[in-house]
């Protein structure tokens, strides 16, 4: 059937990125293989100055933020009031919102992109709709039915495909942790965003290993790491900005300078240390909020300082023409 080669194709392209020379312009190398944490908002955190814009986004979300700023006061506060109950039923249901619930739920709203996504496709892989994913299910719907012994017999790079079959089944049995060949849907997230959880991080240096190490020492050679970026073409002198990736290599990469990168090389470079920014934003909505100081929240005590955490365009505006009439 002439779909299927066209289908694994695109699948190629989009599992591993289209090859190409790319612009001096391009950025830094390797800019699609490392993940930076994004910030929680764009905004300025300015809480000194009453802008709660950068509060209102990391505790609730870019999109959702801008409904709540569609909302009556009244309305904002009684959603507030609802997500409370959701933090605390999601934690330990004791009534209080304590920090790690509070951290916990920002970083639920800062990934709400990436399970709406797996929430899009899911149907797609779920084909006997029981609410899991099986290891045949993902495998069928991504590469198509074939019989056994018959795997990619009609696609010309059959090894290639091969090898990316293999290499999906190993990155789906790490994120299926409890071994019963069914992802959940948080199993599932896992396997299509590995670099979004910690016991997936072994599999993504591998994986990256696997693509840069072309001699299959076990290590990144220097060549190796610039080739995944820019391919010489016959004559044509090295342009300056690969000559500061060698540099980059070198002096940043290279942690024990001997002259090649190692999986925990390859791990600082593509999944960085980051801050855990919902903790920093944790700890400072419970401190603003926090009147009795005793190191937890109550519902009373979130919703007194409400305008912090969600707000409204609404009381922005109110507020704005208050001030202006003392003004006058």
């Amino acid at each position: 059937m002439m779909w299927r080669p066209l289908l694994l194709l695109l699948l190629l392209l989009l599992r591993r990125g289209t090859q190409g020379k790319p612009s001096p312009d391009a950025g830094p190398h390797g800019q699609g293989r490392v993940h930076q944490t994004a910030p929680l908002s764009e905004a300025p955190h300015d809480d000194a100055h009453g802008n709660f814009q950068y509060d209102h986004e990391a505790f609730l979300g870019r999109e959702v933020a801008k409904e709540f700023d569609q909302l009556s006061p009244e309305e904002s506060r009684a959603r507030l009031g609802r997500i409370v109950d959701r933090m605390d039923r999601a934690g330990d249901g004791d009534g209080w919102v304590s920090l790690a619930e509070l951290r916990a739920w920002i970083s639920h709203t800062q990934q709400r992109h990436i399970r709406d996504s797996v929430s899009a496709a899911w149907n797609t892989y779920d084909t006997d709709r029981d609410g899991r994913v099986g290891w045949e299910e993902l495998r069928n719907a991504t590469y198509g039915h074939y019989a056994p012994g018959e795997e990619f017999h009609d696609v010309e790079d059959a090894e290639t495909y091969k090898k990316m079959l293999a290499r999906d089944e190993r990155r789906f049995r790490v994120a299926d942790q409890d071994g019963d060949s069914m992802a959940t849907r948080e199993e599932l997230t896992a396997f299509l965003h590995p670099e979004e959880f910690p016991h997936m991080r072994d599999i993504v240096i591998a994986e990256t290993l696997e693509d840069l190490d072309k001699n299959k020492d076990g290590y990144v050679q220097v060549d190796e790491y610039i080739a995944d970026l820019y391919s010489a073409e016959p004559g044509e002198e090295e342009p300056a900005w690969v000559q500061a990736e060698r540099e980059q290599f070198r002096d940043f990469r290279d942690l024990n300078k001997d002259g090649r990168l190692d999986g925990s090389e390859v791990g600082h470079w593509v999944l960085p240390p980051a801050q855990d920014q919902p903790l920093v934003e944790a700890n400072h909505l419970l401190h603003e909020s926090d009147t009795d100081k005793d190191g937890r929240l109550s519902k009373a005590e979130i919703l007194s300082n409400w305008n912090m955490f969600v707000g409204s365009q609404a009381t922005n505006y109110g507020e704005d023409l208050t001030r202006h009439h003392d003004e006058l």
